[in-house]
């Protein structure tokens, strides 16, 4: 049997460095130690096992309710943010029901509503831009995708207090926007509430704003019950558990919050990270046109969302640029031997997909940008895993991958951008996520002639 191997390095520095330069600390390891190693990191365990080969991350991720289980103790790191009764804080047959309750809200005809509103609120952004000034991709991507997770949770993203919602969460997650300020988030010794102009106590008031919005639009909801609503918050309200209790107010909560935080934040990140890339290798973006302009002036939603070029450059931006790093943690029952390793009982584990999507011996030249790769070869559900695996695995993927597709598709197809930073754009930490550095800045040049590339009807009826 081999050995996990234990990095040498002190534990606190170990702990700075994920916290301050994530992706460093990870790819330095990855060096030492291809397949796993047991990392001293703050947040998610003293020890933790990062798991980067593909074929023990299957297994682990595959086998999370007998010999490894994903218990809900180890999120802590999220209470702040998310509260006690989200999805994520749910434990066996609970956190089983409540994704059964949530899954159909991302999938099959809701998704057609949801890009018809996706492609009215991305030409909305794009229209409000001044031309020849520089702008910030991934605030005007925040923009976009938190108009269209804000529908789908409520049912409507105009009104006065959707406004005030939008721009609380916005600011609630802006606090967190630098590997400094995220400290806040790893360090529970940080967490002092020493008034409004501390920075703990500022998020303690900023939380408190969103939650009044959020409880006000409950009450409003319960006063005014409408069972024909479909959006995600009538589908909780409705719900009741195998006992035949619905779900109290701090629950309904803690449940709109985790939604509304990670059903934007990721997408917005990952949308942005495609348009650096597609301006960064011009010809990449030259050849997405082409297949754009052969879409008929009648095509739908999912017309786009089959585009084989399309799907392997929003692929590729998820492999080199993902927002998130690990899968959520595992932990062992049982001694278990997967690939000539052995795990015992207390173990704690997670799956690295940021650094599976840089194993050479998956893909070749994994630093380069190259969407043909997907093109050219079908990796397995565990080679390529942004969105996660097994009873974890995140439940807005669909929603994310069509509203990516299809922001990205009207964009290169009807406005003409450039790059405003010739430096090349880097990963940073923002919260427990990967955003771009410098927020990819860009310059909108104008609307693209439609000799040039037509321009797309993308009704989704």
């Amino acid at each position: 049997m081999k050995t996990i191997p234990t990095p040498k390095t002190p534990t606190l520095v170990q702990q700075l460095q994920w916290v301050l330069n994530p992706t460093g600390y990870l790819q330095t390891n990855h060096h030492r130690y291809p397949d796993l190693f047991k990392a001293k990191i703050i947040g998610l365990g003293n020890d933790i096992i990062l798991i980067s080969n593909p074929e023990i991350m299957q297994y682990i991720l595959t086998h999370d309710r007998q010999e490894f289980t994903a218990p809900s103790s180890l999120n802590t790191l999220l209470k702040p943010l998310l509260g006690d009764y989200s999805v994520v804080m749910l434990d066996g047959d609970g956190h089983r029901q409540r994704r059964q309750l949530v899954m159909p809200s991302f999938h099959g005809e809701r998704l057609k509503v949801y890009g018809d509103l996706t492609c009215r609120i991305t030409r909305e952004a794009m229209e409000k831009l001044p031309e020849n000034q520089p702008f910030l991709a991934r605030e005007v991507m925040q923009d976009i995708s938190l108009k269209v997770i804000m529908e789908a949770v409520f049912g409507v993203t105009e009104g006065e207090r959707y406004e005030e919602l939008q721009y609380r969460l916005k600011e609630l997650l802006d606090l967190f926007d630098s590997p400094i300020t995220s400290g806040f988030l790893f360090f529970p010794s940080l967490q002092k509430d020493l008034g409004n102009w501390s920075p703990w106590g500022y998020f303690l008031r900023q939380r408190q704003a969103l939650d009044k919005l959020i409880y006000a639009e409950i009450s409003d909801r319960r006063a005014n019950p409408d069972p024909e609503r479909t959006d995600i918050l009538s589908l909780l309200m409705f719900a009741k558990d195998e006992q035949g209790e619905s779900m109290k107010d701090q629950e309904l909560r803690d449940e709109l919050i985790t939604l509304l935080m990670a059903g934007h934040e990721t997408t917005a990140s990952a949308m942005a990270w495609a348009l650096y890339w597609l301006h960064h290798i011009p010809e990449i973006k030259d050849k997405l046109i082409e297949e754009l302009n052969t879409l008929s002036p009648d095509a739908e939603g999912m017309d786009i969302f089959r585009l084989p070029y399309l799907t392997a450059v929003c692929n590729e931006t998820l492999r080199l640029s993902p927002s998130a790093m690990l899968t959520f943690t595992r932990l062992a029952q049982q001694t278990v031997e997967v690939g000539g390793y052995t795990f015992k009982p207390g173990d704690i584990v997670a799956g690295c997909l940021y650094l599976t999507h840089l194993r050479e011996d998956i893909y070749a030249n994994p630093k380069q940008f190259n969407p043909q790769r997907f093109l050219d070869h079908k990796y397995s559900a565990y080679e390529f895993i942004p969105f996660g695996g097994g009873s974890r695995r995140c439940m807005g993927e669909a929603l994310a991958k069509f509203e990516m597709k299809l922001v990205i598709a009207i964009i290169i197809s009807e406005y003409c951008l450039k790059l405003a930073d010739t430096q090349p754009e880097k990963q940073q930490r923002r919260g427990l996520t990967l955003s771009p550095k410098r927020g990819v800045k860009m310059i909108l040049e104008g609307k693209r002639q439609p000799q040039k590339a037509r321009e797309l009807e993308l009704s989704t009826r």
